[in-house]
């Protein structure tokens, strides 16, 4: 397996060139970028752009982990709205295009919500429509991840929605393709379940993998803590993978960054990671 690190984890506004010597420095193999609406590797890239991050990950011999967005909250394919959808629909077709050009195997996908607690006035969607909706939406997408060749990857998240391993395997399998599986986020899955489970009902459906770590004494938001404060069984985690033989990345995906000395938790994330994954640390 190779160690990445999201680039949700530096401070808001580090640029992704400082995001790479940084993920460097601190071990990683690899990053895992993210499209935005705007700013750096944005709905409106160029050529040139994706061309420059390219040589930056090249110049600093790290890889690109993954391609994740933060915009399918603002636009859920779940909505009541159509125009909405088309436009999730679209965010993940420009994901799949700078996917492709950037040699990303899978892009990480937010199928929709039937509610979200942590956003202040979020749609509320009747949970059967939600699931008609996004079946719809990541059929619609499924021809052009086949053409890119790039994985649509379903992440599990706080969205009350494909809540057990049995459903989210049944909503991947719906689509009949292998461009369609999981983007499993290990301390997701702690509120309600366990992962070691999840990731042995989904199996190879599982394409990415995020570390997460979650104290559900804690609950909420808050509950999220650095790598081994939490209750995940990272042991049970990682012979789960190896069970099924899962050999892409797993990534760090720390939130927030610390308040003071932001980087740090770079570094500590490394280090967790190595002795999670085994491996002897610098």
């Amino acid at each position: 397996m190779k160690k990445g690190i999201n680039i949700w984890s530096f401070k808001d506004g580090e640029t992704i060139a400082d995001c790479i010597q940084t993920a460097k420095k601190a071990g990683f193999d690899g990053i895992e970028l993210s499209l935005n609406e705007t700013g750096e590797l944005s709905l409106a890239a160029t050529d040139k752009e994706i061309n420059e991050i390219k040589a930056r990950l090249a110049d600093a011999e790290l890889e690109i982990a993954g391609l994740a967005t933060g915009l399918y909250w603002s636009y859920p394919m779940t909505s009541g709205d159509a125009a909405i959808r088309e436009k999730a629909v679209d965010v993940a077709k420009k994901q799949l295009e700078l996917a492709a050009a950037l040699g990303v195997d899978t892009i990480l996908v937010i199928p929709g919500a039937v509610g979200v607690d942590f956003i202040p006035g979020s749609e509320v969607t009747d949970y059967e429509y939600a699931y008609e909706r996004a079946l719809e939406s990541i059929s619609k997408l499924v021809p052009y991840a086949e053409s890119a060749g790039v994985s649509i990857g379903i992440e599990n998240v706080w969205n009350k929605f494909l809540l057990s391993p049995l459903e989210l395997r049944t909503f991947i399998d719906a689509h009949q393709s292998s461009f369609v599986g999981s983007y499993f986020d290990v301390g997701n899955a702690l509120q309600n379940g366990y992962p070691e489970q999840w990731i042995r009902i989904l199996g190879h459906r599982i394409k990415k993998v995020h570390f997460k770590d979650y104290r559900r004494q804690a609950g909420g938001l808050h509950g999220f803590v650095d790598l081994l404060a939490g209750d995940v069984n990272y042991p049970a985690v990682m012979e789960a993978l190896r069970a099924i033989d899962y050999n892409n990345y797993v990534t760090g995906e720390m939130i927030p960054p610390y308040t003071h000395h932001s980087e740090q938790i770079i570094y500590n994330t490394s280090r967790a990671m190595d002795a999670i994954l085994g491996r002897q640390s610098s």
